[in-house]
């Protein structure tokens, strides 16, 4: 399939209409289409990168932005318009598009645990390339409020569940976190590429260990987590709740202390200029930890982190797209990023050598990102085929509402059926744990 070159074509038919030669020729502007999941803020810096990284192509690099990436991009395969490029953060999805024929194979060397070489018709490539990362395993808490180091008091844990079409995630990182913590890391990428049972001990485990770490839970406060989006809630009802303070330790409603989150979550407790240091809505300093402090697990396994991506490949067969991608995942596609975005805003990139983010709780975590891990591990339903991935979002919310034994065994179940009815070709590669790329 192959997008139609959009050229001032007008222009050109009335010029070989009138015997004219030359003129618009010289003027033409292919137009490669980059599809992709950042809006608002983010989505302004992406594309001011965009548009600077065209400079000299005699292309045209537009970016379209949703929050229903899967959606539309399903839609646009069906009416077989595909953009030329689409960044996702699923390898699932990925590695379905890739043994599906969909994507072009690429030039770049594979980046662990981001972006490992895939088998496809019985030669292994490379087929998308990290264009930035996060990471996961990590506990941001109201200073004093202690409770780490398994066992120094008991957090009063915030969580919000709600995010749309995808509610259900942050329930699952807190699974992948234990399955990580407390098993390690060949036992989590065993489990999230298909080798294991979700009913094992290893698995099952890591779902009573969560329900005992939220403790005892009223009908109210379930209710407010499966409800609550994992930005949190305004401050106040006055004004607008886009501009009011937000983030879970923020929300009054929640009465909480600790947050099992994402570094990008940091926006939510920096200052606009990401000075000083991280803090609340009302001034009051937040902290954070790796999540090894707060969870069960030998210690053997403190150095282990979940981490996620945003990674883009190349559909259709156009060998601009390719060159575009190449493009995106280098140096001064990345200098110019970091310099668009807000502070707390700048992304994480996979190498050292890249430029991070500087602010409060960013410089921390592109630290342990860049090497101070001792081994990154994909984040596991993002890992895992569409169907399996969905399947294990409900169930958390539905694991949230009735945690006993018996229901804990029906989720699994059904999970196990669906893994077992997942076939083959949709799995992803094995090797999604490696060291930090450390430049």
């Amino acid at each position: 399939m192959r997008r139609p070159v959009r050229t001032a074509l007008g222009c050109c038919l009335l010029l070989i209409a009138t015997t004219l030669t030359g003129g618009c020729a010289d003027d033409r502007r292919d137009t490669l289409v980059v599809l992709g999941p950042w809006t608002g803020p983010e989505g302004t810096a992406f594309e001011a990168m965009l548009r600077r990284l065209d400079d000299g192509t005699g292309e045209t690099y537009t970016y379209k932005g949703t929050r229903s990436l899967r959606e539309t991009l399903v839609a646009q395969l069906e009416a077989e318009d595909p953009p030329d490029v689409a960044v996702l953060n699923s390898v699932g999805e990925l590695t379905e598009y890739a043994r599906r024929n969909l994507l072009q194979p690429l030039d770049a060397e594979e980046q662990p645990p981001w972006a490992p070489r895939i088998e496809v018709d019985g030669a292994r490539r490379t087929y998308w390339v990290p264009l930035k990362v996060d990471l996961k395993s990590l506990v941001w808490s109201k200073a004093g409020a202690g409770g780490g180091d398994r066992g120094g008091g008991r957090p009063r844990w915030c969580l919000g569940m709600a995010s749309q079409a995808t509610s259900g995630w942050p329930g699952t990182d807190w699974i992948e976190d234990l399955v990580l913590h407390r098993s390690g890391p060949g036992t989590y990428a065993r489990w999230a590429t298909g080798g294991l049972r979700w009913s094992s001990p290893e698995v099952r485990g890591a779902w009573t260990a969560w329900a005992r770490l939220l403790g005892e839970r009223t009908r109210k406060w379930v209710d407010l987590a499966l409800t609550t989006s994992y930005e949190g809630v305004p401050d106040s009802a006055d004004g607008d709740a886009r501009e009011a303070t937000r983030g879970l330790l923020n929300s009054p409603r929640l009465n909480c202390t600790h947050e099992h989150q994402s570094a990008f979550v940091r926006y939510l407790y920096t200052n606009a200029k990401g000075e000083g240091g991280l803090q609340d809505g009302r001034g009051r300093p937040v902290r954070v930890d790796p999540s090894a402090r707060f969870l069960p697990g030998p210690a053997a396994h403190d150095g282990a982190y979940e981490v996620a991506g945003d990674m883009a490949a190349a559909f259709g067969d156009r060998p601009a797209a390719r060159d575009l991608i190449e493009r995106l995942s280098g140096s001064e596609a990345r200098r110019l990023w970091h310099a668009a975005a807000e502070p707390a805003l700048r992304p994480f990139f996979p190498g050292a050598g890249d430029p991070q983010p500087t602010d409060p709780g960013g410089g921390r975590a592109a630290g342990i990102l860049t090497g101070g891990a001792a081994t990154l591990c994909f984040d596991a339903s993002d890992a895992m085929p569409p169907a399996l991935r969905d399947t294990f979002h409900r169930a958390v919310l539905h694991y949230l509402r009735d945690s006993s034994a018996a229901h804990l065994d029906a989720l699994l179940g059904e999970l196990d059926n669906v893994r077992t009815k997942t076939g083959r070709s949709t799995l992803p590669p094995g090797d999604l744990c490696a060291p930090p790329a450390g430049g």
